[in-house]
């Protein structure tokens, strides 16, 4: 692959551009004045994916958003690689913080900003050139086939019954994900484990319509304040997690295994001051690193009720209502985690209010490892482009699907992300270094190198 690099500059502002016109389609899953951005965006793939080189592409119909498929079979008797990615992207709220248009990619300062630069368009889109790259070079080793959904970021929900459904069209040795990080420019590293998800909306009801908080205030509850009350409630002071029976199924490392995970490069002053905090949070007993791989968290992801506009109303009002996400760790069962909340958030409540739990979406924890070929060749390729062995890592993200497809299909993941914690996924300003991006592209045709080699 001697003329890789020299592919990737020859080909740099055309793979930028086709990029932006991925990140131009505004393919929001939970919104559903999206829709008809989802389908464009599946069908933008769908062309991008046939002009790099697969003999077949389709954008097949699910419940919901489109998946896109495509592949590239050279021979039945060499390794397949399924890639896996999602062309869905986050909210941009709140768009005043944007200090460029969400949806109209600028290079400045060495990086892409935009939504989905990173998460996923940016990564999944290094696939799709590093696999043009050794179909036009005649150098692809192995099978390879591409599934690209449209609702990673609101739970996969149709994507299971989508791999239920097409067992035979997606069999394959291991699937190959671009949806984590890194822990540094410099220090090149393989997410070996991801932590599940449960994902609820509460709601409180208190009087059947919004009062005078002057008239009632005092003689009945106010639902934001229930609210509040509950939520603090559900940690106590050692940060732990108050729902009864919530860690018991938690797998808690060895000792031996905590001081492997604390040899990670992890600078403190540098991580607040990233973040312009004083002070780092969370579970008593366990450092930064732990708490957000191998701990179960919990928290508010928003908060809403009363009256927000602009000047003063005084309202006390009907309804209060949280969006709340728990990271779950391997052997936590999502369904059961939400079954938990809801009996406990329910057992809370005072008599003066009502309250509703939904549960949204979740998945379970995914555990990669390292002994297996894929890691192997993901180590090696690592090691050829960036000149040094990458560290296992443990996400604190969740990628649910991840082993949705273990169970569904009985196919490993391996998870080669190239982002950064300062690329802002799923807030304002999301941004993806270039350097990352064309290191991405350069690093991927040396996995499918050594892993069609080991699995010889």
């Amino acid at each position: 692959m001697k003329d890789l690099k020299n592919y990737i500059e020859a080909n740099k502002d055309r793979f930028l551009e086709e990029l932006f016109s991925l990140i131009r389609i505004p393919s929001i899953s939970s919104q559903e004045e999206h829709k008809e951005d989802m389908v464009r965006c599946a069908n933008r793939w769908k062309e991008l994916i046939l002009a790099a080189g697969a003999d077949k592409c389709e954008v097949m119909p699910t419940e919901g958003n489109p998946v896109v498929y495509a592949e590239k079979i050279i021979d039945s008797t060499l390794p397949t690689v399924l890639v896996y990615g999602h062309y869905d992207v986050m909210p941009v709220d709140p768009e005043e913080l944007w200090k460029t248009k969400p949806f109209e990619p600028v290079v400045k300062d060495g990086k892409i900003w935009a939504r989905g630069a990173d998460d996923d368009k940016g990564q999944s889109f290094m696939h799709a050139k590093a696999f043009e790259y050794m179909v036009k070079t005649n150098q692809l080793p192995c099978n390879v086939k591409f599934m690209l959904e449209g609702e990673e970021e609101i739970g996969s929900g149709s994507l299971y019954g989508f791999c239920e459904k097409n067992k035979q069209m997606l069999k394959a040795d291991i699937i190959l994900v671009s949806d984590t990080g890194m822990i540094a420019t410099d220090i090149p590293s393989i997410t070996t484990g991801l932590r599940g998800l449960s994902y609820l909306e509460v709601e409180v009801t208190g009087p059947n319509k919004d009062l005078h908080s002057g008239i009632f205030g005092g003689a009945v509850a106010n639902p934001i304040n229930i609210l509040c009350q509950m939520i603090a409630s559900l940690t106590n002071e050692k940060n732990e997690i108050a729902i009864p029976h919530f860690y018991d199924d938690v797998l808690v490392l060895s000792a031996e295994e905590r001081a492997l995970m604390a040899k990670a490069p992890f600078n403190l002053e540098e991580y607040k001051k990233s973040l312009d905090i004083d002070e780092v949070h969370g579970e008593e007993g366990y450092s930064t690193i732990e708490r957000t791989g191998i701990r179960p968290t919990l928290d508010v992801c928003g908060i809403w009720g009363g009256y927000t506009g602009e000047g003063s109303k005084t309202v006390l009002p009907s309804k209060a209502n949280a969006k709340i996400s728990m990271r779950l760790v391997p052997n936590q069962d999502s369904q059961k985690i939400s079954a938990l909340f809801q009996k406990h958030f329910e057992s809370i409540a005072p008599a003066s209010v009502k309250v509703k739990v939904t549960p949204c979406h979740g998945g379970e924890a995914y555990v990669s490892p390292i002994d297996m070929p894929a890691y192997k060749a993901a180590e090696k390729a690592y090691e050829t482009t960036f000149g040094k062995r990458p560290i296992p890592t443990r996400s604190g993200g969740s990628i649910p699907i991840i082993s949705g497809f273990e169970r569904i299909l009985g196919i490993k993941s391996i998870l080669m992300g190239f982002g950064l914690g300062e690329d802002a996924i799923h807030s304002p300003n999301e941004n993806y270094k270039l350097e990352h991006f064309f290191k991405g592209i350069e690093t991927i045709p040396y996995f499918y190198k050594f892993y069609a080699e080991l699995m010889k």
